[in-house]
């Protein structure tokens, strides 16, 4: 037998829950993800920031309307805070100062910053070499909670009537007579007039699998280790600490510190591990830009961050498949943005009013990537 909605949504992610928990308002709406629990490959092992150093304008603006919905949830959307303010600090050296400059003018539109001489870069972060003379800080950043986000959403996904069923991966995905049919390798079946492919790294393979033109996206992995912080070290004080380059952060996690060095190793879809090398360049990278000696890693792990050819998601129906809608290629601002995504979602397939007037639909769309390699 199958089971019939309004829409199907493959992907159990941010961008997919968010989504789903948005359209069960209008629609009935079932969520299909692979893996056994929700958020498995992404957006559970995101170190996420809210913040403006990610991305070009279009994700800036996605993130600053989110953020009213991270300081101010629905009622019934969780007991417990998406997050917490964690000043963000940028810093640079000398020779790093122009890429500075440029950054803040880049970021000035959508925060206010403190433009820091050496003394308040340290005065923010006494880890940090004596090198670092130069940096930003946003005083209002805030580091979320991805748990509490999936969660919320899935709370809220139900509440309104929709379903999430996990374990559940995608097979075979045929049209036919106006209705997408997805059959699982379980053998469960369902059908809907409206498929939304929020399937993260594995969105190129759910679009062959329906007989839709992939995009092209690319799966990266990004290495992530946990250590100790010198005794003494005042972790609560400490900011989401960030070079100017994409070269390294650093921040307070759970009793201890974490760090990347922001690896972008292109990957095919998989549950990313960490690779000795990008490890030991974390390490490596701390050890050069802080006074830390790195003695002993307590913990790593990797996850995937999926970008599209030009670094902006894509969100719309394909031109090539009726039904189809593309929710991909958030890379690694999925979290941050997701409310604002979301609510781009429900614009374009429910018709409420554009949500985001600094953000053009045509910059989004997904037929920008056609008849290029995919």
């Amino acid at each position: 037998m199958t089971a019939r909605f309004d829409i199907i949504v493959i992907g159990g992610g941010i961008a997919g829950l968010s989504a789903a928990a948005m359209l069960a308002e209008h629609a009935q709406v079932v969520v299909l993800e692979a893996e056994e629990q929700i958020g498995f490959h992404s957006s559970g092992r995101s170190a996420t920031m809210v913040h403006y150093a990610l991305g070009d304008r279009v994700v800036r603006a996605l993130t600053q309307a989110s953020r009213v919905f991270f300081e101010n949830p629905p009622d019934g959307f969780g007991d417990i805070p998406l997050g917490r303010r964690m000043p963000v600090l940028i810093h640079a050296r000398d020779d790093e100062l122009a890429d500075l400059d440029a950054l803040e003018a880049d970021i000035a539109p959508f925060a206010t910053l403190d433009r820091l001489d050496s003394r308040g870069v340290h005065e923010l972060c006494p880890l940090l070499k004596d090198d670092a003379r130069h940096g930003l800080a946003d005083r209002n950043g805030i580091r979320l909670d991805p748990h509490a986000l999936l969660q919320g959403n899935l709370r809220q996904l139900r509440s309104r009537g929709g379903e999430l069923h996990t374990g559940s991966r995608a097979a075979a995905i045929e049209y036919q007579a106006r209705v997408w049919s997805v059959r699982t390798d379980k053998g469960d079946k369902y059908s809907a007039p409206i498929l939304i492919n929020a399937a993260g790294s594995w969105a190129d393979q759910v679009a062959r699998l329906a007989g839709v033109q992939p995009l092209g996206l690319e799966p990266k992995r990004r290495t992530i280790i946990t250590f100790d912080a010198p005794a003494g070290t005042i972790l609560e004080e400490l900011p989401f600490a960030k070079t100017v380059g994409e070269e390294l952060y650093f921040a307070p996690e759970s009793g201890r510190l974490f760090a990347s060095p922001m690896d972008e190793v292109p990957s095919d879809p998989c549950d990313a591990q960490p690779d000795e090398y990008e490890v030991a360049l974390a390490a490596h990278r701390m050890e050069e830009r802080t006074t830390l000696k790195v003695d002993r890693i307590h913990s790593r792990w990797a996850g995937l961050r999926t970008f599209t050819p030009d670094r902006k998601p894509a969100v719309d129906f394909a031109i090539d498949a009726h039904g189809f809608f593309w929710l991909a290629g958030q890379g690694g601002f999925g979290l941050q943005t997701s409310p604002a995504m979301a609510a781009i979602v429900e614009s374009l397939i429910v018709g409420t009013p554009w949500p985001i007037p600094d953000v053009d639909p045509s910059e989004l769309l997904a037929d920008r990537f056609l008849g290029q390699p995919a």
